[in-house]
């Protein structure tokens, strides 16, 4: 039996990060109350005071803004961490649990998913296009046909497993919730202010390629948690595997290509943006049910990767990162 002057081994991970998942089902707390809520609002005043002109001016304020950021969120971590080393062991682990649930947006990609699906499905095409806009894209949606809906849907819910799920656990096991908290700034101003317009050409331009390098692994790991997990969940593993190898760099992005490839291969499904990328050529057209059918296979990898994370710290492991 572990006491309070123990900390945090390895085989405390996997419960922690398990808990986090259980607790994220109850959903979100209001903004005011939500880390990430902070962090947004935190770089949406930030903006407000950049250079309006000049690259090199917008450049360094936007790389002070993503470095600082990460720096202040590292220092955050490590002082709840101390905090939570004070306090009994039950305790600590569930406030943790909680603390990293906070990072987490699995129960935010499902309702996102039916926000869509729902509508679809009883056949109101304009509803779907509307809410896909609101919760998941930020392109126009208003052409876009019933299987152009679906397909952005489900791109959106494999890539944004990454991002919201995999990628969080992967460095709270690596760093703790120092390092889940940061990748979690990071990954929120690349949301905010990575995008190729002129407002933001430059000012997004460190935070959109250090969250490109903090992807790499998290974005071929939810591939490959896709394609161990499609044949649990009646979905086809090896052709997951099979448009994982083919299609993953067909997109811009160093790493969307991963998790949405594999994703359209278990499915079976073509997921087309037009005149970017067909992942999944020559498979059939996606339909509302293939929604649902994503989110289990969502769900069931971030289940997975809790177990793999979990196993790699007991192999690497002995004291890890709370120590």
């Amino acid at each position: 039996m572990l006491n309070r002057k123990d900390s945090i081994t390895f085989w405390h991970i996997p419960i922690i990060m398990a808990l986090s998942l259980l607790i994220d089902i109850l959903g979100d707390p209001p903004n005011r109350w939500h880390p990430v809520a902070w962090m947004g609002s935190t770089i949406a005043a930030a903006r407000k005071h950049s250079p309006r002109e000049g690259i090199a001016a917008q450049f360094i304020y936007g790389a002070g803004l993503a470095v600082g950021g990460v720096l202040a969120m590292v220092g955050v971590g490590r002082l709840l961490a101390a905090v939570l080393k004070t306090l009994p062991f039950l305790p600590a682990i569930v406030l943790e649990a909680i603390v990293l649930k906070m990072t987490l947006s699995l129960s935010g990609l499902s309702k996102a998913g039916d926000a869509v699906r729902v509508p679809l499905e009883r056949g109101d095409l304009p509803t779907a296009r509307q809410q896909l806009s609101w919760h998941l894209v930020s392109r126009d949606t208003a052409e876009l046909s019933e299987a152009q809906v679906t397909a952005a849907t489900v791109e959106s819910l494999a890539e944004n497993t990454s991002d919201g799920v995999i990628a969080p656990l992967f460095y709270y096991t690596l760093f703790g919730l120092p390092g889940a908290l940061a990748y979690r700034f990071l990954n929120t101003a690349d949301a905010m202010l990575g995008y190729r317009d002129a407002a933001r050409e430059w000012l997004g331009k460190a935070s959109a390629r250090l969250d490109d390098g903090a992807n790499l692994l998290p974005a071929r790991i939810t591939a490959a948690l896709f394609v161990l997990g499609a044949p649990l969940v009646a979905l086809d593993g090896r052709m997951a595997f099979s448009m994982w190898q083919r299609d993953a760099r067909q997109t811009d992005s160093p790493n969307a290509g991963h998790p949405m490839s594999a994703m359209a291969g278990a499915l079976g499904v073509e997921l087309d943006k037009v005149g970017q990328y067909n992942l999944g050529a020559g498979l059939g057209k996606p339909q509302a049910r293939d929604i649902g059918r994503s989110m289990w296979l969502v769900r069931l990898a971030s289940v997975l990767s809790v177990v793999f994370f979990g196993l790699a710290a007991w192999l690497f492991g002995g004291r890890t990162h709370a120590d």
